[in-house]
């Protein structure tokens, strides 16, 4: 198959080349042989048959012409070698001029050897026919010469029919030594080019098992990503279980004696009293703040205890913003994107604890942020619904998050805060809420320009 390939493709090539050859040929041939009119002039023109001279070469002019013009056509490159023989033209026509004018010491016999030679150098390759060309000149040449002329010259006949034949075994000979050559650098050029495609289909076949390995290699971080988060949460949860079982019971105890020591406030002098009543409100503002901690954690506890249900976006987002309505008050601009139709497959009361956390992220973040030229702190809230997912995105103007601390931010206890700010656990909850829903939480950040976190909930949720 390969072989009959090559063979295709070669005379593909001769086709072309052929094509292009005989249309310089022909293109040349016909101003040589008007301008051999000077010569006609010169030799003959006190010859009785002149007259026929210049109609001779006007005829072999438009054969030559229409032959040039048929390369041109659809046709004549669909099937070239039905002009092959155009040069016989103005051949035919000098052996015709030597018979007409009746000379055998004609010195017209130097055209069929121009004629050869051109031949020979526009069809390099066509051995044979040069063959044949060759012999029908010489076998021609010698009949008209000898046969058909009265005013013959033996000597100088033959000495004219040597040259034409040296010719055309120089020209037949270049011919096949052409072909060979011809052949063998196709052959170089044919199997070059497999060699460069071979090379090139294993580099192909390289790069696409890199990338796969690539992209294998990346899966295979990321589950493995996945899985020690996961992993970290479960250990949370399994030890939130035991905290909140030690640390409730305190709480309880707290709280009671709290109660009691407010009703007995009225015993107290009073003078002393504004100082007892600040002392209990710490104190109950501590364990207020202890049990906050104490519900958050109890989220790790049961992880999957509450139902999924389509969560109306919109109502979620102004759910939170009322949670945070006296934290928000003259500190930032909330400007909401969402439309009244998009949903999520969610628990509504743990994504309005996602919201939360996220919004009071943001509110913390740009208190250390300076924002000069005009520019104010501003929290974008923006759905988006897409046809495999449906995503909210929270975003804010602070101070972003630089690249030594983002990718520790889902981690329990993880902080930045301040000690006493913040125990590191609001957006570890925000990680494991999103995959109690299937769905995953990312964060996009640029150091002092933005910090953008992307929820993404699935079309399709597959319930566990």
């Amino acid at each position: 198959m390969s072989e009959l390939n090559f063979q295709r493709t070669y005379a593909e090539e001769e086709r072309r080349d052929y094509i292009a050859r005989a249309t310089i040929g022909t293109f040349v041939s016909i101003p040589l042989n008007l301008f051999c009119l000077i010569m006609d002039y010169y030799m003959y023109a006190a010859h009785p048959d002149y007259k026929y001279l210049l109609p001779a070469r006007i005829i072999s002019v438009s054969i030559t012409a229409f032959v040039w013009f048929w390369y041109k056509t659809p046709m004549g490159k669909k099937h070239p070698h039905w002009g092959c023989a155009w040069y016989l033209s103005p051949l035919l026509m000098i052996l015709w001029m030597i018979y007409l004018v009746d000379d055998g010491r004609s010195y017209y016999y130097a055209g069929l050897n121009i004629i050869l030679v051109g031949m020979g150098l526009l069809t390099p390759w066509a051995y044979l026919q040069n063959l044949l060309t060759s012999v029908f000149v010489v076998g021609m040449y010698l009949y008209i010469s000898l046969a058909m002329v009265k005013n013959r010259d033996l000597p100088f006949i033959m000495n004219n029919a040597t040259f034409i034949l040296i010719t055309g075994v120089l020209v037949v000979s270049g011919s096949m030594a052409s072909a060979k050559l011809r052949m063998r650098e196709f052959r170089l050029r044919w199997d070059l080019d497999i060699s460069r495609n071979q090379v090139q289909d294993k580099n192909n076949t390289l790069d696409r098992q890199n990338k796969e390995l690539e992209d294998t290699i990346q899966k295979l971080t990321e589950a493995e990503s996945q899985l020690v988060q996961s992993e970290k949460m479960a250990s949370l949860g399994r030890m939130s279980a035991g905290i909140i079982h030690e640390i409730n019971n305190p709480l309880n105890f707290a709280t009671t004696g709290i109660f009691t020591l407010k009703k007995k406030a009225k015993h107290v002098a009073a003078e002393q009293q504004e100082e007892y009543n600040e002392i209990l409100k710490d104190v109950e503002d501590g364990i207020t703040r202890v049990k906050n901690i104490v519900s958050d954690l109890r989220m790790f506890t049961h992880p999957n205890s509450d139902n999924l249900d389509d969560v109306n976006a919109a109502e979620t987002v102004a759910s939170a913003l009322r949670f945070l309505s006296n934290e928000m008050r003259d500190k930032a601009t909330i400007q909401m994107n969402l439309t009244e139709q998009q949903s999520v497959r969610a628990n509504k009361n743990k994504l309005i604890h996602v919201f939360v956390n996220l919004i009071q992220n943001s509110l913390d973040a740009m208190k250390e942020k300076p924002f000069p030229n005009g520019e104010k702190p501003t929290i974008w809230i923006e759905g988006r619904d897409g046809a495999e997912a449906s995503c909210l995105i929270v975003r804010d103007n602070g101070p972003g998050i630089t690249s030594e601390h983002v990718d520790k931010i889902f981690d329990p206890f993880y902080t930045t805060k301040d000690v006493g700010a913040g125990m590191g656990l609001g957006l570890s909850i925000c990680y494991r809420i999103m995959q109690e829903c299937q769905g995953k939480i990312s964060v996009r950040t640029e150091p002092g320009k933005f910090c953008e976190f992307t929820l993404e909930f699935p079309k399709q949720t597959k319930l566990n």
